[in-house]
């Protein structure tokens, strides 16, 4: 299927109040009783059975004994029969009265029908007496509790008083109490096998309900799971035809993916991986930029059945998440490092710096001897600062990202730079055409990588005319939103920009090289992308591209 129907925690909350097994033993044993497609199926069988009685009156060919003994109340009671069925299938197919009221009264009404036209046909010994034994089973069933042994009463005291009648009504009536005894014994083992019969059946019926109920909302809350995971979940069959899809795997292909549609006709490359991995060539899997190149996908297979050749399951990840997952790893390698290079460096350094500074204070120094003393005390400001960079990455802790409105956030950061550097505020301008532009960055992060672009701006910017540092807030071709920091300097030479983010790599003497490499990291962390992009009109330019 194309899409997934999510079940929402309210209606399953729903279903689940709906079940059977909520409900007392009364409350089930009425809902029991709702069902009314087995009195109609009653109601037919009268109507037949009535139906057939009046014909074999209508056309005078009625059998022996039918009849035999009182011929026209046989036939007037053939035809009340058949008006008194009618009158029930119309209330069975108006459902009015209420069902168990149905019931009764056509039970009661058939035992006295078939009892008249047992009497009319010579009492027990005509056989008619048979037929109570179906009304009676039908009573059971459809009843609850003892009305079934109630229904049998009726018809035993109805054949008692049938043959007491016969009895008194002329001495050459066939009499046969032993027999109406039996047939009463018999309409009694009826009813308490119906009864039976009937319980065991509403016990099953309200268990398959419980069951049907439980697994709906299995059922539901798989696709609730499955709906809203944030690993794509694709279904190809044999053929390749996709099958199911959750809305991240639609989201990550587009949109495109429909039931029945060949994934070679959606995503060629990932149709590609299918057939290497169904075939046997899996190396290691390659990451797919189908539509978006800002958000790669990294495609896992696995079977479906016994072998790779039937239907097969696609799990489509996030690339770059799990990118995110290795950097948070190796941030956390970096952050042991850093407490190592911490108790290893800056105790020694610290001294080193100390000493130079007490050679520097004495009084007998000789001029070469006081530029060593100097380069020394540079250096290890430099190596402070190395160490300083790097214990950065180990300090900051988790991300806690954050949506925010970036316009109003930049304003702020440009005030605070400003002030806290003593740059007069014409020397950084602040380009904001959509400022509604929402993005989600950790700030402290999103502080720490502008306030070093916005820093190595001035520093290469030349020192007439404003603005030195511009900031621009614009709109990528997908939508993301991008922040530009760019300056007017002199750029970066063509041979040096494949190195720019390398750590320790600077052109600066003074510099520690980990600047960019850091505001990268910080970047990559937040699942952005910090690029340099050098302006058609000279100088550099560095953007971040915050993920949509």
């Amino acid at each position: 299927m194309d899409a997934i129907t999510a079940a929402t925690p309210t209606a399953m909350r729903a279903a689940a109040m709906a079940s059977p097994a909520a409900a007392p033993p009364e409350r089930r044993a009425e809902a029991a009783l709702t069902n009314w497609r087995p009195l109609r199926y009653y109601a037919i069988y009268r109507l037949i059975l009535a139906g057939l009685f009046a014909v074999l009156v209508i056309t005078g060919d009625l059998p022996p004994p039918f009849g035999g003994y009182a011929p026209h109340l046989f036939a007037w009671t053939s035809y009340a029969y058949v008006a008194f069925s009618l009158l029930a299938g119309s209330g069975v197919s108006r459902q009015r009265p209420a069902l168990p009221t149905q019931v009764q009264l056509q039970v009661i009404g058939d035992i006295l029908f078939i009892t008249v036209l047992m009497h009319a046909s010579g009492g027990i010994e005509s056989g008619l007496g048979m037929l109570l034994v179906v009304t009676i089973a039908a009573g059971g069933l459809l009843t609850v509790g003892r009305t079934a042994g109630l229904f049998a009463a009726i018809a035993t005291i109805a054949l008692l008083v049938e043959q007491s009648y016969l009895l008194l009504s002329g001495p050459n009536a066939q009499i046969s109490y032993t027999q109406a005894g039996m047939l009463g014994a018999t309409l009694f083992a009826t009813a308490v096998l119906a009864h039976t019969l009937a319980r065991r059946i509403r016990e099953s019926e309200a268990l398959a309900a419980r069951r049907g109920i439980d697994l709906a909302n299995m059922a539901q809350l798989a696709q609730y799971i499955i709906e809203n995971l944030q690993t794509g979940i694709l279904v190809v069959d044999g053929q390749n035809h996709i099958r199911l899809t959750n809305s991240t795997a639609r989201a990550r292909l587009g949109g495109a993916a429909a039931q029945e549609m060949h994934l070679y006709n959606m995503a060629p490359e990932l149709y590609q991986q299918l057939t290497d991995w169904r075939v046997g060539r899996t190396g290691s899997a390659q990451v797919l930029e189908l539509n978006n190149p800002q958000q790669p996908i990294l495609p896992r297979f696995m079977p479906l059945g016994e072998d790779r050749q039937g239907a097969t399951l696609i799990f489509l990840e996030d690339a770059a998440a799990a990118s995110q997952q290795v950097q948070q790893l190796k941030l956390a390698s970096l952050g042991r490092l850093s407490a190592s290079i911490a108790h290893e460096i800056r105790n020694p350094l610290g001294a080193i710096s100390h000493a130079g500074e007490l050679l520097g204070e004495s009084p007998a120094l000789e001029p070469g001897d006081s530029r060593l003393i100097q380069i020394i005390l540079d250096q290890s400001r430099r190596v402070n600062a190395i160490v300083e960079n790097v214990l950065q990455l180990g300090r900051r802790g988790e991300s806690a990202p954050e949506s925010f409105l970036l316009v109003p956030w930049l304003e702020r950061f440009i005030a605070e730079f400003c002030s806290t550097g003593g740059i007069a505020p014409a020397d950084v301008a602040l380009h904001a055409p959509n400022d509604a532009a929402t993005v989600r960055f950790d700030t402290g992060h999103l502080h720490q990588i502008l306030w070093n672009l916005c820093q190595n701006a001035l520093r290469h910017a030349p020192t007439a005319g404003s603005p030195k540092v511009e900031i621009a807030v614009e709109r990528g071709a997908d939508g993301a939103t991008i922040l530009a920091v760019c300056d007017h300097g002199a750029g970066i030479a063509a041979e040096v920009r494949p190195h720019i983010f390398e750590p320790f790599f600077t052109t600066d003497p003074q510099g520690t090289g980990l600047g960019l490499y850091i505001a990268r990291e910080l970047a990559e962390y937040n699942r952005a992308k910090l690029v340099y992009a050098p302006p058609p009109g000279g100088g550099t330019q560095f953007r971040i591209l915050f993920a949509k």
